[in-house]
């Protein structure tokens, strides 16, 4: 073998050596604090983007419509001259969610902390959705009993939001209605959640996208690979 083509050999040998000594650098302990601070900013964000006025309303990615069948109760309301209450509703019902999120924040973080390694392992090499899931396994069912208070104080203001429920029951008895779209405030609850958890999905993959652009060494260590 020619010394030029051994040199490169060696060389490409040193390379490969340097790239699996790297990817072993990643332990247990760095895995589990680089998606602490992944989950911990993409809940702070998304918390501070939707919790504030318009951060439902006037965001199209996370507005919240009527639900399907309501939507068709509000077009005759519509022929009938109440348009100015139909959008009363479905601001109330955004309004709502605006000032439900806040609360979710106290929980997102006590979610972060109490994040496993096995936990921590399974969102570094899971998809770009991970991270979204993790808080909604983890935070999804005592948020509803968290949100729901606030968003009926909100769509009580609207006299139509009771009506609308009657009608959602009486649809709902026939077998019309399912789930939570039979009940103005679930619905507005639910929205608002998935609202949220997709918030923090965004926030996932910009950091998963250009983690050193997050400044964090960790990050930048724990996703940048």
């Amino acid at each position: 073998m020619q010394r030029r083509q051994f040199s490169v050999l060696v060389a490409s040998t040193a390379l490969l050596a340097a790239r699996s000594a790297g990817a072993a650098e990643l332990n247990d302990a760095d895995a589990a604090s680089g998606i602490r601070v992944a989950l911990e900013r993409g809940a702070v964000a998304a918390v501070g983007l939707l919790g504030r006025p318009d951060g439902f309303l006037g965001n199209p990615k996370v507005r919240i419509p009527l639900p399907g069948f309501l939507n068709d109760a509000a077009k005759l309301l519509r022929f009938t001259g109440q348009q100015q209450r139909v959008d009363d509703l479905v601001t109330a019902m955004n309004r709502a969610a605006e000032s439900a999120v806040p609360e979710a924040k106290a929980l997102l973080v006590a979610a972060v902390k109490s994040i496993s390694v096995g936990d921590a392992r399974r969102i570094v090499g899971g998809g770009d959705d991970s991270v979204t899931r993790f808080f909604a396994e983890k935070t999804r069912a005592p948020l509803v009993q968290r949100f729901l208070p606030i968003v009926k104080r909100h769509t009580e203001r609207v006299d139509l939001a009771g009506r609308f429920n009657a009608v959602a029951g009486k649809a709902a008895n026939l077998g019309l209605v399912k789930g939570d779209d039979a009940n103005i405030e679930r619905y507005v609850t639910r929205k608002a959640l998935d609202g949220l958890y997709l918030m923090i999905g965004e926030e996932e993959k910009k950091i998963r996208s250009d983690p050193v652009g997050t400044g964090s060494a960790i990050l930048a260590k724990v996703f940048g690979r």
